[in-house]
Formats: C-alpha cells, sequence, structure tokens
C-alpha cells in the first residue's frame, strides 16, 4: 500500500519506501490549489513529465529547498542544471533505472513540451513504478496511444494516474480506454477543472468509468488516499 496526496492539477506525490515522490509540481499559480504552502512540501524525488509551466512552475523553488532529485527528459536536466538545480537524473523514452524505492520504466507520451522561456523541453513522458509497495503508471499529459498496451509488460498495476479533462489530454472516454490498454480498473484523475478548457462533469465522470467496472477517484487539492 502507498500512500497518495493529491495538490492539484497534475501534482501529486506517492510514498514508497519512506520516500517521498513528487510528480509535476504546478501548485503556487493554481488558484485550486490555494491553501496549500508550497513551502511545506516535501520531496525526495520530483519526476516531470514534460516542460510546460503547468507541470514545472514550482519545480526549481521545491528542489532548491527540498534537495530532491529531479527525474526529468535529458533536455529539461540541461534547462534545470542552468537555473541551478543539479541535482539531476536524466532519462529518456524507452531507458529505466533502478532507484532506492523501485525501478522506473520511461514510456511514450504523445503530447508537446515546450519549456517556460520556450526552450525545447524533449520528449514528453509517462512513467511505470515498479515497487515492494505496489506499482502504478502515470501518463503525464498524453493523447490516448496504441503503446499504452506496453505498459502490461512492464507491470501489474495497482492503480493508474492519467488525465482526464479533455481538450489538451485525454478526455473520459479515452481515458477508460487507456485504462483497458493498460489493464488497470482503478484510476487517479489528473489534470481536470484547473482551466476554462479542462472542466468536467465529476459524477458524470465517475458513472462513465463506473459502468465499465471501473473505479476513478477525483481527489480534492490536499487531500491524501491510501492506495
Amino acid at each position: 500500500m502507498m500512500r497518495f496526496t493529491y495538490y492539484g492539477h497534475s501534482c501529486f506525490a506517492v510514498e514508497i519506501k519512506g520516500k517521498k515522490i513528487l510528480f509535476d509540481p504546478f501548485i503556487t499559480p493554481n488558484g485550486l490549489a490555494k491553501d496549500i504552502d508550497v513551502n511545506q512540501v516535501a520531496a525526495d524525488y520530483i519526476f516531470l513529465s514534460h516542460g510546460h509551466e503547468d507541470h514545472i512552475a514550482d519545480c526549481v523553488n521545491i528542489a532548491s529547498g527540498t534537495g530532491a532529485k529531479v527525474v526529468c527528459s535529458f533536455e529539461i536536466h540541461i534547462w534545470l542544471n542552468s537555473q541551478g538545480i543539479t541535482n539531476t537524473h536524466p532519462m529518456n523514452t524507452g531507458g529505466k533505472w533502478a532507484f532506492d524505492f523501485g525501478t522506473v520504466k520511461c514510456v511514450v507520451a504523445q503530447h508537446s513540451s515546450g519549456l517556460p522561456d520556450g526552450s525545447y523541453g524533449g520528449n514528453p513522458m509517462g512513467f511505470v513504478f515498479t515497487t515492494e509497495e505496489g506499482n502504478f503508471y502515470y501518463s503525464g499529459d498524453t493523447a490516448l496511444t496504441l503503446d499504452m498496451q506496453l505498459v502490461p509488460q512492464y507491470a501489474s498495476l495497482h492503480f493508474a494516474v492519467l488525465p482526464i479533462g479533455d481538450n489538451f489530454t485525454m478526455g473520459i472516454d479515452d481515458a477508460i480506454q487507456a485504462a483497458r490498454f493498460i489493464q488497470c480498473n482503478r484510476v487517479i484523475g489528473v489534470h481536470y477543472d484547473t482551466f476554462g478548457f479542462i472542466k468536467i462533469d465529476h459524477e458524470k465522470a465517475r458513472e462513465a468509468f463506473s459502468d465499465q467496472a471501473m473505479k476513478l477517484h477525483l481527489l480534492q487539492p490536499g487531500e491524501t488516499l491510501d492506495i
């Protein structure tokens, strides 16, 4: 069992073997996360799926304050080094690495990845985590892609974290199909409600997953789930 904490948008943390692993930190600019003090967010690792501001805005601040190791594309690694963040681990699509909490495989995400200053952010990525406390997949921002059918070859998943807001990423229907591809019936939804373009009907979303014998978790910013 792992402890999952949602910080709004696509920012969340998972605690594995005592390590706090933060993903795509976007808290300060997010009005829905106004009650979260970014300076109190703990992290031993920060994983970045891509370089867009709504996934990286608080990375330099949190990494500076916590000393967390940032895992990201090679291009974002170079960009962070130029920002004074040198505790980084570059990866790219198809690669895997054994960390002290478990193994992470980088997988395809179909999206874009410009950095806040307009420079190139490298390939967007998803991550498959294989650990002694459970396995999960975070797709990052992505369209539905047939490559997701490879994920079950890497790990039998306990849960998946998928974007559901549509417009910029998958919507509800495509996220359900993604859950079929990855053979995982327990999904935590992210990348919804933050902006007008990605607002969803929560009840309809939950019902759509339930109709397919799947469970969709929609958490409030600051909410924690043992999963």
